[in-house]
This record gives C-alpha cells, structure tokens and sequence, in this order.
C-alpha cells in the first residue's frame, strides 16, 4: 500500500515482475503516464487502485489478463476511450472510475453479472442507460452523475432489488420516473 506517499513520476515496469502480488495501492499520488502494460501480467492481482494521479491513455485490451481483479479504482486521473475492455472483466464487482474522461456509451455494463458497485461519474459517456441494466441484480450503488447520458430512466430498473444508492443527476435524461422504481426497497 503505497497510497498518500507523494509517489512522483512514472509507474516502473518492472512492476510487472511482482507476480506474487495481489492487492496493489498507488492512489493519491502525483503518479504521471500510462499504465505500464507489465503491470497486466500480475494475473494473482484482486485490487487495483491508482485513484487520484495523472495517469492517463486509454485501458488496453491486457487488463483482461487480470481474471482475478475483483476491486478496480481508476478514480481522478485522465483516462480516454471507452469502458469497453473493462466490462470484458467478469470477475470484477467493485469499479470505481469517476472523473476522467471516458467516452462511448455505458451499454458493455450490462455484461458484468458480478458487479456490486459503481461509480462512473464525471465522464463523457452519452448515449443511454441500457435496459439491461436490470440484470445487474447483484448492484447495490450505481453512480453516473454528470455523464452526458440521455434518454429515458428503463423500467427494468426495478429488478435491482440489493439497491441502495442511484445517482442519475445532471444528465440529459428525459421521459418520467419509472414509476417500477417506486418497488424498491
């Protein structure tokens, strides 16, 4: 755990030689670049946090050779492209990737049945909220504030019985309420 040390530069690649490592921490740091592709070959990782760096560059298609990651926090760095290769990812239940700069729509989410948790604010998404999302049962919060999503709120949001938290704020949604939301409890 090397949060909140003040770490600066570049994350090494040699990093990528640490393969016993499963739980791995560099948030809130002044860490600058891509992530180096080694870094993929930690396949024992289960917690990925770089929240709070400038990290930045789009998340190749390598992060899917992490099959046991499980928590994943991208959190206030500035990441491009799409959410495409993390949502391949099915062993993940926890992703925090709020405030950066994805774009390309949300739809792959609706593949990740694991998933408990997350948080995706202050992205460029557009596009809608997928009707799938509703097979997402296992969804306890679901944070997409002030990412450009439009369209209606679908009804079959009303199958995430385990929800506690919905954040659809400053969006460009449009339509009512569902009133389905109402059977949540």
């Amino acid at each position: 755990d090397l949060e909140n040390n003040q770490l600066t530069g570049s994350i090494p690649s040699e990093i990528g030689n640490l393969t016993n490592l499963t739980y791995l921490d560099l948030g809130e740091n002044q860490l600058t670049g891509e992530i180096p592709t080694e870094l993929y070959n930690l396949t024992n990782l289960e917690r990925l946090r770089v929240d709070n760096n400038q990290l930045f560059g789009e998340i190749p298609s390598e992060i899917g050779n992490l099959t046991n990651l499980n928590d994943l926090s991208l959190y206030g760095n500035q990441f491009t492209g799409t959410i495409d290769n993390i949502c391949y990812m099915s062993s993940l239940t926890y992703i925090s990737i709020s405030n950066n700069n994805f774009t390309g729509g949300i739809d792959c989410i609706v593949d990740m049945t694991n998933l408990s948790y997350i948080q995706a604010w202050g992205n460029e998404f557009g596009g809608e909220i997928p009707s799938g999302i509703g097979n997402l049962t296992s969804l306890t919060e679901i944070d997409f504030t002030q990412c450009q999503l439009s369209g209606s709120i679908p009804s079959e949001i009303e199958n995430l019985t385990n929800l506690i938290g919905l954040y659809l704020s400053e969006n460009q949604l449009t339509g009512s309420i569902p009133s389905e939301i109402g059977n949540l409890t």
